[in-house]
């Protein structure tokens, strides 16, 4: 099958890469569409020590299961669902866990991707294929919510314009509290402005400390230092970042205005699905290419070299 692979000489597109097999409880997916992420530019750079197939934004169809037939997304963390911590309801942080895409698992850009049928979640025909992309980092945005209480009388800011801050500003936004964004690329704060949201370019931000909630989908080591300019005493700092390499950084500022630190991932795909099947928010302007999976390279060095938001590589046919 085709697919596109990272190893120590870097990406490169392949069509010789046999068919995934199935193990025990997986489901193998024909891959319709994937979207690249901030993730997979981290990936490329040796963020997870990763090699195999990328890619773990996906909509496909199931070709066996409970699904089969039917045009399904899938959570990204397989987990082993028998140790401790798997029992304790924390199975995104199985110690034995593969994360598809990301580590010890081949990833969605590809013709079939193996996936268990546990992290499987049935598209409605009331959302697009393309819509349905995005259910991955949606689910990641509404997990701040799942994680702090967020109230009409906060106000909170998401430091970063690109995908993710995107879709995090309109999450929280459905929880009444007061939000803006904090960008670089006017191009991309107009997009938010557009959806009634307030913003502001970083180069006129005032470290007003007014921030109840700082939000860093930045992308960038200088997220976290940001945040700390900008974030009352006793506020909360929701870290939404991963990058390769080690940041430096001194705490003392936490402690001395006892920040609290809320690192967030993963988050409720069934949540996510309905907010796509509701309308809840707009997925769709922030697609700015679409490109065929042959085609994977030039979308990694479009993502790295260019201003723009979400690349979709069209995969198969339904």
């Amino acid at each position: 099958m085709r697919a596109v692979m990272f190893d120590e000489s870097g990406i490169s597109f392949r069509e010789d890469i046999p068919q995934p097999v199935c193990r025990e409880n997986e489901v193998l997916v024909r891959v319709l569409l994937a979207g690249l992420c901030e993730t997979d530019l981290q990936l490329v750079q040796g963020y997870m020590g990763f090699h195999g197939i990328l890619g773990h934004e996906f909509v496909g169809i199931a070709e066996t299961g409970r699904f089969a037939g039917q045009r399904v997304v899938g959570e990204i963390n397989c987990s082993c669902g028998s140790c401790e911590t798997c029992r304790q309801g924390l199975a995104t942080h199985c110690p034995h866990r593969t994360v598809l895409g990301i580590l010890n698992h081949d990833g969605a850009f590809a013709d079939y991707i193996a996936v268990p049928e546990a992290n499987l979640h049935r598209v409605p025909d009331e959302i697009s294929t393309e819509a349905a992309v995005f259910t991955e980092p949606l689910a990641a945005a509404f997990q701040i919510p799942a994680q702090i209480p967020l109230s009409k009388e906060m106000r909170v800011v998401v430091l970063g314009d690109g995908r993710l801050g995107n879709l995090c500003a309109q999450v929280i936004r459905l929880s009444g509290a007061t939000v803006s964004v904090v960008g670089k690329h006017r191009r991309k704060l107009d997009l938010l402005e557009k959806l009634g949201i307030a913003t502001e370019l970083l180069e006129n931000l005032s470290p007003d400390r007014c921030a109840d909630v700082v939000v860093d989908c930045t992308g960038s080591p200088s997220g976290l230092p940001t945040a700390c300019q900008i974030i009352k005493p006793r506020g909360t700092i929701v870290l939404k970042t991963t990058v390769a390499g080690t940041p430096e950084m001194t705490l003392a500022p936490l402690v001395i205005d006892e920040i609290t630190v809320v690192g967030s991932r993963c988050g409720p795909f069934d949540r996510a699905v309905t907010a796509l099947e509701n309308a809840e928010v707009e997925v769709l302007p922030l697609i700015d290419h679409r490109l065929p999976l042959s085609a994977a390279l030039e979308a990694f060095e479009i993502a790295r070299t260019t201003d723009t938001l979400k690349i979709l590589l069209h995969v198969n046919d339904p």
